[in-house]
């Protein structure tokens, strides 16, 4: 394969948001891949950053997931800018890899779907107050 067909950091990040969106859905792989005629596997690897999408496919993708194009790259100009200044050039890829893991999505998710502000700026001190521990914890270990 040549170097300009491997997927880029910006190819992730529009698979990333791919998940976001299908995920703020509720469709399962499986669903999106038979609304698009695609296996899960493909709808995996295109999640994944490990295949490029396609115009034509991103333009079928945002009809499915009822959104814009522009949608998926939503968020690239900062997630540059923030490579440029954390991390080295060889990291630049890894690093952003983890960025947004499941988790962190279905946590997302379901937070925006608390419709009382009280009850979510409360969840919201608690997750803050909770990674400060532990990351209290950690520099003390």
């Amino acid at each position: 394969m040549s170097e300009n067909k491997l997927p880029n950091s910006i190819d992730k990040h529009v698979g990333r948001r791919v998940r976001w969106r299908r995920r703020e859905l509720n469709f399962s792989q499986e669903k999106l891949g038979e609304l698009l005629g695609l296996t899960f596997q493909q709808i995996q690897k295109y999640e994944k950053g490990v295949n490029r999408i396609s115009a034509g496919r991103l333009f079928e993708m945002s009809r499915v997931l009822e959104t814009t194009i522009g949608y998926f790259f939503m968020g690239v100009e900062e997630m540059d800018e923030a490579m440029n200044r954390s991390f080295a050039e060889s990291d630049k890829d890894q690093a952003l890899t983890g960025l947004i893991d499941a988790d962190a999505v279905d946590l997302v998710v379901a937070f925006q779907s608390i419709p009382d502000p009280k009850l979510r700026q409360s969840i919201l001190t608690m997750v803050r107050n909770s990674a400060e521990a532990f990351a209290d914890n950690e520099s003390n270990a």
